[in-house]
């Protein structure tokens, strides 16, 4: 999928098939990451990636919309300085997982972004050091729907005429 049609399509995904996602693609998605633009060029982050299911599981549980983390392959975490010490940093970091999200789509693979309500404890689940910060995650993994990639299901402005099937077909 080119980045024009990924980003046409791109879709929050919350509910994940069991598939693992395979290496390369896990390497692609956080280059992707680190290849995100940054004010000044800082780039003002880590990334942490996870794929423990115990750990994926506690975090989930660190945010109101969180949940889908728990069924995810991947989970990324993304860690920043101090928010509080310049407005760009959480700008950055949302660069960082945009950048993520679209590798991912372009490769069929689904996420969501998550706010870390509470961050305290997500330190205790990561490891952290006080001096980092943890705002954000993003679930990975492939949809349990695989029509939710289906380009076919994509259409502009008007249903199309009558040979596409109304969605009630798909159930």
């Amino acid at each position: 999928m080119d980045i024009t049609q990924a980003i046409q399509t791109k879709r929050a995904v919350r509910e994940f098939s069991q598939q693992p996602i395979p290496e390369e693609a896990v390497l692609a998605i956080l280059h992707a990451g680190r290849r995100a633009q940054s004010s000044k060029n800082t780039q003002p982050w880590w990334f942490l990636a996870i794929r423990d299911r115990q750990q994926l599981q506690a975090l989930s549980e660190l945010g109101t919309y969180a949940s889908h983390l728990a069924t995810a392959a991947l989970g990324v975490a993304i860690l920043t300085p101090d928010p509080a010490a310049r407005w760009s940093i959480m700008f950055d970091a949302g660069q960082a997982a945009a950048y993520m999200q679209l590798a991912a789509w372009g490769m069929r693979i689904g996420s969501c972004l998550v706010t870390l309500h509470n961050p305290e404890p997500a330190r205790q689940v990561l490891g952290f050091p006080e001096d980092v910060h943890a705002r954000m995650a993003i679930s990975f993994g492939y949809p349990a729907d695989p029509s939710l990639i289906d380009q076919e299901k994509v259409y502009f402005d008007r249903w199309p005429e009558a040979q596409a099937p109304s969605p009630s077909a798909h159930r």
